[in-house]
């Protein structure tokens, strides 16, 4: 019998083939070479995530990159490898990592020098950690080739140990067992040539999922008794961001998926894990000190505030971990009262168990701090709350750990944002409304004399509710009483450095935030407020608009100077500011030029303003309404004009003689 001849194309052609096999990045270099990617010091080849998962929810997951490195500056970038992992919930090595080098020739790294260290971590200490590998010196045109292996599940800052694990693999099964979910992103901070995600689920299991902000190439096919879902995209460049955007996660392209029905499900899910580990169960320590609280108080609202209140100045954030209490499962009241620390779900726990010693009904709920949570059930949280039942049968929500000494019950800072009750009947995804603006309310009243030499002299009143009572007391509830003074005065500094604050006078104690909103008035004298012109003029800022209490505006730290945004922003919260002006002129000194008057009024934001002399008087009156916390980016236009108008009011003013 004759032997086959294998001719020489042939030879080459399966040689070609095992080379894609082994480095499938290959495809991609010449691709990699275009202009569109000749400006950056690395270029991502291929990014490439392959999931399988079994039955009990548990993943195993292969994460491939190739990152080819064009510049110093880029070789001195990915000089060491390094990943993020939990080891409550996850397990991750490297498994292979080659360097190819633009001459042909490659280099392997002994992964047994692979370095695991705790992550950097601030307030809350859960022990993440970090596996890190040094490469050593890299050059231009090298190409790195590294392998992750990671088995576990992935989770925002809630996840649990389960609390029935008999080995060392248990840890890696999710806490909703056999569910399986994955939030990708598709945005990267360098260009990718192809971005890859691949998971195969058992077929019994039914997958939902939906990409957002973009589009991406989508597949599902049987095999081998699975089924497989493939997500794929090509030229992923870097995305433009824009100042004081919503998050990345709100804007950006993203994949989500997941095997559980719908947020009923798992609102039933964490309402049963915390009752069958007793969170809320009372102690009587702390029965005591409920029913003082409560005492001589006639409303529900009066209980639910008293409560919240006492647990939000309380409680301190800080955390450690405790093994088996943590994530979705809420620490017990006995420990949470005993220690008077811990990080949200402590906080909010205690205050469940709070309000159930009270007679009220209270549940835990999950919320994104930040951004959005999607319908497909994804467990995108990062945050623990309470909601209570009021008498109608409403939920509402509390959050102890965002409102330490304020007024609201539920900060401000978080409307418009998206949370889960754990109830027995189960809740879909609910959201917190837009707080009125006027809720937030900034006044500042000045009533003030400008002598002939520029020396302005007079007296200004602050006042302030909801979320700007909070920027402006927090000197008074959490700093010290010897610097009270120093801290108002510095915002005269501010104003002009030869300003001397004469007086102060607080009203009620400032540290008692719950009986009535802050209201502080200053005396203060400035020499040489006014600049004398050349022509006998006088030239100055409107007081109240120069630089004053700029903390609790945060509209002003929001650029104006975009024309168009392609992207939803944000600002701190709603608010209304109101900021008025009464002075007195010097003998025979008018406003130059006209008076000035303007009213605007958009979705997004109003405006109402004007400039105005009355015999010796110039009255200043400006309005400004911020409606939202949240904004789209069709909104930009009503904010930006509404913004601008109202910081022209703080342009210098010309008097003549």
């Amino acid at each position: 019998m004759r032997k086959p001849i294998i001719t020489l194309p042939v030879f080459f052609l399966c040689a070609a083939m095992t080379t894609l096999q082994a480095q499938p990045w290959k495809v991609y270099e010449q691709a990699a070479q275009s202009e569109a990617y000749a400006h950056y010091d690395c270029v991502n080849l291929l990014d490439s995530t392959s999931v399988s998962v079994q039955s009990s929810g548990q993943g195993s997951f292969a994460v491939c990159r190739a990152i080819k490195i064009q510049t110093p500056e880029g070789a001195l970038q990915h000089r060491v490898l390094k990943y993020d992992y939990d080891p409550l919930t996850a397990a991750a090595v490297f498994k292979q990592v080659t360097i190819h080098h633009a001459d042909g020739t490659r280099t392997s790294v002994d992964v047994s020098r692979t370095l695991d260290y705790a992550a950097p971590a601030r307030a809350i200490y859960w022990g993440a950690r970090q596996i890190m590998l040094e490469l050593g010196q890299l050059y231009p045109g090298d190409i790195i080739d590294y392998e992750i292996a990671k088995k576990g599940f992935t989770y925002a800052l809630l996840a649990d140990v389960p609390q029935n694990a008999t080995d060392d693999d248990e840890r890696f099964i999710p806490p909703m067992r056999g569910q399986f979910y994955d939030i990708v992103p598709f945005w990267s901070s360098m260009p990718t040539v192809r971005k890859v995600y691949r998971v195969s689920l058992p077929q019994e299991k039914d997958l939902q999922f939906q990409f957002y902000q973009g589009s991406c190439t989508s597949s599902m096919r049987y095999v081998d008794g699975n089924k497989v879902y493939t997500f794929t995209t090509n030229h992923l460049m870097p995305f433009r961001r824009e100042p004081n955007m919503v998050d990345l996660y709100d804007a950006a392209p993203k994949l989500m998926m997941s095997t559980t029905a719908d947020w009923k499900e798992k609102s039933r899910w964490f309402h049963g894990v915390n009752e069958d580990y007793g969170s809320f169960e009372a102690i009587p320590e702390a029965q005591k000190k409920v029913d003082q609280l409560i005492a001589g108080k006639r409303t529900d609202m009066e209980k639910i505030a008293v409560l919240t209140h006492w647990v939000a100045d309380n409680i301190r954030y800080a955390g450690i971990t405790m093994g088996k209490g943590e994530g979705f499962t809420l620490h017990n009241l006995k420990m949470n009262y005993t220690d008077r620390c811990g990080v949200c779900k402590d906080i909010a726990g205690t205050l469940i168990a709070f309000l159930r010693m009270a007679g009220f009904e209270a549940y835990p709920a999950m919320t994104m701090a930040g951004s959005r949570v999607e319908t497909i059930p994804a467990d995108h949280f990062n945050h623990c709350v309470a909601v209570v039942r009021l008498n109608d049968g409403t939920l509402m929500p509390l959050d102890p750990t965002w409102v330490p000494f304020c007024r609201e019950l539920w900060s401000s800072a978080e409307q418009q944002q998206n949370y889960l009750p754990g109830t027995p009947e189960g809740t879909d995804l609910c959201l917190t409304p837009v707080s009125a603006p006027e809720n937030h309310y900034v006044r500042i009243h000045a009533d003030n004399k400008l002598s002939s030499d520029g020396t302005l002299k007079g007296t200004f009143t602050i006042e302030a509710e909801g979320q700007s009572d909070s920027n402006i007391r927090r000197i008074f509830t959490t700093g010290f009483q010897s610097e009270w003074k120093n801290s108002l005065e510095r915002q005269l500094l501010n104003v002009s450095p030869k300003a001397r604050l004469l007086k102060v006078d607080y009203g009620r104690t400032p540290k008692d935030y719950q009986k009535a909103p802050i209201r502080i008035t200053f005396r203060y004298e400035i020499p040489e407020y006014a600049l004398r012109t050349e022509d006998c003029g006088m030239l100055f800022k409107p007081f109240v608009l120069n630089n004053l209490y700029t903390q609790v505006l945060s509209y002003l730290r929001i650029s104006t100077n975009l024309e168009k945004r392609d992207y939803g922003f944000k600002d701190a919260c709603s608010r209304l500011v109101e900021m008025d002006e009464t002075l007195r002129l010097p003998s025979g000194f008018r406003l130059a030029g006209k008076e000035r008057q303007d009213s605007m009024d958009g979705p997004a934001a109003a405006f109402n303003g004007s400039i105005k002399q009355q015999g010796n008087k110039l009255m200043l009156h400006t309005t400004l309404t911020l409606k939202k916390r949240v904004y789209e980016a069709s909104d930009w236009n009503s904010f930006r004009q509404a913004v601008q108008t109202a910081k022209s009011y703080g342009n210098y003013i010309l008097l003549t003689k």
